[in-house]
């Protein structure tokens, strides 16, 4: 959709849309409420915005809507086709794929919840060395990450919805 669209889209529609980004109905709220934009720009300060805003509840809520890294989402919406897009490096290298899964687990065990890592432009040794890193952070070093990690994930995904 153009920045056009976007800005004279109807609520209900719109607010699917941006829940592809970051499924958190105060965010997408709050993305949707600052229309009109005058420039992508402004709607992704908005998002950025409002995505550092979001509570530790609304990180949980939102990390359940993003499948593991190395698990390709199945759907056919659009968010599936994005994740699918984000994660394209992920899969070369059998080791690395299920080192990836070893420590998914590790992670799942630790923290209460998926590994989230915005994926685009890494490759899967990237990300797994940023996975082991993590590993080794407490609870309370590890929220933030994932909140930063989150936000960035939702912004590229509102850069997409509005360039294409």
């Amino acid at each position: 959709m153009t920045l056009e669209e976007f800005n004279s889209a109807a609520p209900g529609p719109l607010t699917t849309a941006l829940r592809a980004c970051c499924d958190v109905p105060a965010w997408a709220d709050k993305v949707r409420a600052g229309r009109p934009y005058a420039n992508a720009g402004a709607l992704v300060a908005v998002a950025d915005q409002a995505a550092r805003e979001l509570t530790a509840a609304e990180v949980d809520r939102a990390l359940a809507a993003h499948p593991r890294i190395g698990e390709r989402a199945q759907g056919k919406d659009v968010e599936s086709a994005w994740s699918r897009q984000e994660q394209s490096a992920v899969g070369g290298d059998p080791g690395t794929a299920a080192a990836l899964i070893e420590g998914n687990r590790a992670y799942e065990a630790k923290f209460g919840r998926v590994f989230l890592i915005c994926a685009t432009g890494l490759s899967g040794e990237q990300i797994l060395a940023n996975l082991r890193e993590r590993l080794g952070h407490t609870p309370e070093e590890e929220a933030p990450v994932v909140a930063g990690e989150l936000r960035k994930i939702a912004v590229l995904r509102v850069r997409k919805l509005v360039d294409g």
